[in-house]
């Protein structure tokens, strides 16, 4: 038995020698023969009730035992402790307790022993539920800062043994109360009591939570100390890796990990998932490997589980299909569990059809296959094929839990489906349904859908001040969404005065706010939050800030806040080649994109949309052109409409207004789209191709829906104007005017004392503006008396030779 074993088995004899409740067996001793008259040379045993009783409890049949002891007269101690152990062998608790207090309650009444009080306190144990304790006499209550009944137990103990030690750190961890479970140990330590391999097994998560690097080292140090007999137990050496990996030291575990001259598979299981979990997906392949050429160390299910996660993080295909076809030829029949796992794999890695292909051919799904799939759908932007198959999953008679319904409100934001997610929050209402983060996910739905108030008055009904971060991360990045600047900031605000800290998501939720104000001296207060609090080191904060610092004009700040990001994505990389082509730098916006292929990032359809519209800004046509015909061979990126327009606009920049215009009708019914037409009809107006234009704002008749067309007609009659057309002018002036078509009207942001005021022309809205239009009026009335004056100035200064 090993020594972690040793320590959790419950010593419970009936007679001298103690029986083991792990093990499915029950124990016999020198009670279950009998002698008799025998012949010679020869004994012949005769199975007693206490025999027939524990066979068969180890066969599966307590209650049959229980029915022929209900037939002995006078039951002894030993056959009542027997019948309780078999009840726990069985997996039966409660029923030995039950048999315990009809003990307690015979009559005669049998006396307990020892073994007795141990079997019912590990049934106890068994039930989770420290009630039944108190209600034996065994406890006072369940409030640990007033009452330890496990402290006061071992207080009580004249004579306190290793494992006692060993039981009470346990607890001390248990309880998360990590500090004085180290306090124990030391404890133990100067009372001369020796540590066996469980006590490093049981201290070194306490030293790990905390998180107390030097202890760790100290105590790991005596491990060593303590001889090679320790350092040969796999769960000690399993610990003490699992120790190091949570203290982040990736390279001590790693050492401890190949000092080890036999590993087994929980060794291999934990070191692999230390790198998983410390997002070093390589170490773990690497270890996965080294088990799968090794003849010593068997795979298990947790072997391969571990080994799909590294996988997911690297998002490698290849290695995906490798170790999918390793698993299929290793595993006879693959548990539903590791088949989960595999969809997840695929959809990471963008291979959402091998996902499904997946999910199709298993034999057998639970709810988790059906939430796995259903998610990897949305988080693949396939949001209409997800809510499809939670309409499938419903059909074959799964319920929808949390999680499914965490993942339909995702889609119906992404959709900007408000009917989906009313009828998904009136879906959690009627089912109570509840889950962490949940709010989170309907506050998202319902700002992105249009519903701000509506979002509101749920944050608000939920009791902002009991909100968590992803709540108020919601309502922050709501307010943003939808214009409304000032909200935003002012959640921001209660959010810290609240003393929740913001997190990484919070700030790049936050910043985009600071755009359309064009104040960059609340961006650099948010910067400044970030520096203190070290999440500018993240690179959702850094992309953030590269953003808006690029938007504010302010590009320097950009390019000092994108070197310093120690880890960038392509996110990263579109928003400063952005930054770049909004302020004409063609060349810097090239060079950055060529160098993403050799920092090893593959630049996706939004960056290579970043760097057409640079090469437009710019006027690098021939770059630009470059580009654009290497998209599918280079990059695997079949070009989408947002790529035709960029094109468009680029040509007709440069006056090449017949080339763009030959391009869009070579896409045929694909180029049938808005935006390309008028970035044409744009490059009509700018270079006078007049005729050309005509034909193009019939084209835009043809297509126009009366959506997001308002202005291409302010375009086109601005256009006829320049011309002196104007019939035209007048005549497309009536048909917005009957179409309800209307300008958007231009606004204006001021920061005051901490607040964003809005204002836009003939604004009546503003809470002060009687105040504002009497100081507007009377700084009129100065301005008509300084006329006069500065006429005269005028005049004086028009008559010297400049």
């Amino acid at each position: 038995m090993s020594s972690s074993m040793a320590s959790s088995a419950l010593p419970l004899p009936l007679s001298p020698s103690p029986p083991n409740l792990t093990s499915p067996s029950l124990p016999h001793h020198n009670h279950s023969v009998l002698y008799i008259s025998k012949p010679p040379n020869q004994i012949l045993k005769t199975p007693t009730i206490r025999s027939r009783l524990s066979k068969l409890c180890q066969e599966g049949q307590p209650q049959l035992a229980r029915q022929l002891f209900d037939t002995i007269p006078r039951p002894t101690t030993v056959l009542w402790n027997t019948i309780i152990i078999g009840f726990i062998c069985n997996n039966m608790p409660c029923e030995a307790i039950l048999f315990y207090t009809q003990m307690k309650k015979s009559s005669p009444q049998t006396n307990c022993d020892s073994y007795t009080y141990s079997a019912a306190l590990k049934a106890c144990a068994e039930t989770r539920n420290l009630k039944i304790d108190s209600e034996m006499g065994y406890g006072l209550g369940f409030d640990y800062s007033k009452y330890d009944l496990v402290r006061k137990v071992f207080d009580t103990m004249r004579k306190r043994n290793v494992v006692a030690w060993n039981t009470v750190i346990s607890w001390y961890v248990k309880t998360e109360r990590f500090e004085k479970a180290i306090k124990q140990f030391r404890m133990m330590m100067k009372m001369g009591i020796r540590p066996s391999a469980v006590s490093f097994v049981k201290v070194f998560p306490a030293l790990s939570n905390i998180p107390d690097y030097d202890n760790a080292n100290v105590v790991y140090g005596l491990l060593l100390k303590m001889g090679s007999e320790y350092l040969a137990d796999f769960f000690v050496v399993s610990s003490a890796i699992f120790m190091y990996a949570e203290l982040g030291r990736l390279d001590i575990a790693r050492k401890i990990f190949d000092c080890c001259s036999v590993r087994n598979t929980e060794v291999c299981n934990t070191m692999i998932g230390g790198y998983v979990q410390n997002n070093c997906p390589a170490g773990g392949i690497e270890v996965f490997l080294q088990a799968v050429k090794s003849k010593q160390t068997l795979l298990d299910c947790v072997t391969f589980l571990s080994a799909l996660s590294a996988v997911s993080q690297l998002q490698r295909v290849d290695l995906a299909k490798e170790l999918h076809g390793y698993i299929i030829k290793n595993i006879t029949t693959l548990p539903v569990i590791l088949l989960n796992a595999i969809i997840v794999m695929y959809s990471r890695c963008n291979c959402i059809h091998s996902s499904f292909n997946v999910f199709h051919k298993m034999p057998e799904r639970d709810v988790v296959s059906w939430n796995t799939m259903i998610s990897s759908f949305v988080q693949n932007g396939l949001d209409e094929e997800g809510l499809l198959l939670v309409y499938e999953m419903q059909r074959q008679r799964f319920m929808a839990d949390s999680v499914t319904v965490a993942a339909i409100l995702s889609a119906a934001s992404n959709l900007r489906n408000k009917e989906i997610g009313k009828q998904t929050h009136a879906y959690l209402l009627r089912h109570a349904i509840h889950s962490e983060g949940i709010g989170s996910y309907l506050i998202d739905m319902y700002a992105k859908s249009g519903l701000i108030r509506t979002a509101r008055l749920f944050f608000e009904k939920n009791n902002s001040s009991n909100c968590d971060q992803a709540t108020w991360n919601a309502m922050i990045a709501g307010y943003t969404q939808n214009g409304l600047i000032g909200e935003a900031f002012s959640a921001f605000r209660q959010m810290v005065e609240q003393n929740l800290m913001p997190n990484a998501v919070t700030l790049a939720s936050v910043l985009p706010a600071c755009n359309p104000i064009g104040n960059i001296d609340f961006g650099k207060q948010i910067h400044g939050f970030s520096v203190r609090h070290l999440l500018d080191q993240s690179v959702f904060v850094g992309t953030a800030l590269v953003d808006m610092y690029s938007k504010s004009g302010a590009i320097n700040f950009a390019e000092n806040v994108f070197h310093k990001i120690p880890e960038k994505n392509s996110i990263t990389y579109t928003s400063m080649i952005l930054g770049y082509g909004q302020h004409g730098m063609g060349e810097k916006a090239i060079s950055l994109f060529h160098s993403m292929h050799r920092f090893g990032i593959k630049p996706d359809a939004i960056s290579l949309v970043a760097i057409l519209s640079a090469c437009s800004y710019a006027g690098l046509v021939d770059e630009g052109l470059q580009i654009f015909k290497s998209m599918e061979s280079e990059y695997n990126i079949r070009p989408s409409i947002e790529h035709y327009c960029c094109l468009v606009d680029m040509l007709g920049r440069v006056g090449r207004v017949i080339e763009a215009y030959k391009l869009v009708k070579k896409l045929g019914e694909e180029g049938n789209v808005l935006e390309i037409w008028g970035s044409l009809l744009g490059a009509c107006r700018l270079h006078g191709q007049f005729e050309l234009g005509e034909t193009v704002a019939n084209k835009l008749s043809e297509m126009d829906t009366g959506i997001n067309s308002t202005g291409y007609h302010v375009l086109l009659s601005n256009m006829y104007a320049k011309e002196g057309n104007w019939a035209n002018v007048d005549r497309l002036r009536k048909e917005m005017r009957e179409k309800g078509l209307r300008k958007e009207v231009g606004c204006s942001w001021i920061g005051v004392a901490g607040s964003v005021h809005c204002f836009v022309s003939k604004d009546r809205e503003h809470p002060r503006c009687d105040d504002i239009y009497e100081i507007l009026e009377g700084l009129k009335m100065v301005m008509k008396d300084a006329w006069p004056l500065l006429t005269a100035s005028l005049g004086e200064i028009s008559r010297f030779d400049v």
